[in-house]
């Protein structure tokens, strides 16, 4: 009896296919990286400055307190994040200018960026931070 046998073979790898997937991963990587800048930035003041300077004292400062309660103070007068918008915009143009945030280390940072959006919403365009030297 007389088999046939079958020469095998060698494999072969298509590498079309494989190209056109290569060159749709490059798309969709080039494509969702540009979307990555659109993301929000927050500055943060730290607490503490090597090179702080002073302020001169005849300027009239408003100031944002938050202490390490996250209770909020403008002025000294106790308010909550909804109010504060509103009070910072009845302020004067000469405190809305130099309105400045002093903010306690152990405060909340959710807390400091809530602050900081509302007084954003209210108009502030500068805020610095109070510092230790």
């Amino acid at each position: 009896m007389n088999f046939a046998v079958r020469k095998r073979r060698a494999p072969s790898i298509i590498i079309v296919s494989l190209v056109d997937i290569l060159i749709i991963l490059l798309i969709f990587f080039v494509v969702s990286t540009t979307f990555k800048k659109d993301q929000p930035e927050v500055q943060i003041n730290l607490p503490e400055s090597k090179t702080a300077t002073k302020a001169p004292a005849e300027l009239e400062h408003a100031i944002v307190m938050v202490d390490e309660t996250d209770a909020i103070k403008l002025d000294g007068r106790p308010l909550g994040v909804d109010e504060l918008e509103s009070a910072v915009r009845n302020l004067s143009q000469t405190q809305k200018a130099s309105l400045a945030l002093q903010a306690d280390r152990k405060a909340s940072f959710g807390t400091i960026v809530k602050v900081m959006d509302a007084l954003k919403l209210a108009g502030v365009r500068n805020l610095p931070a109070f510092t230790r030297e």
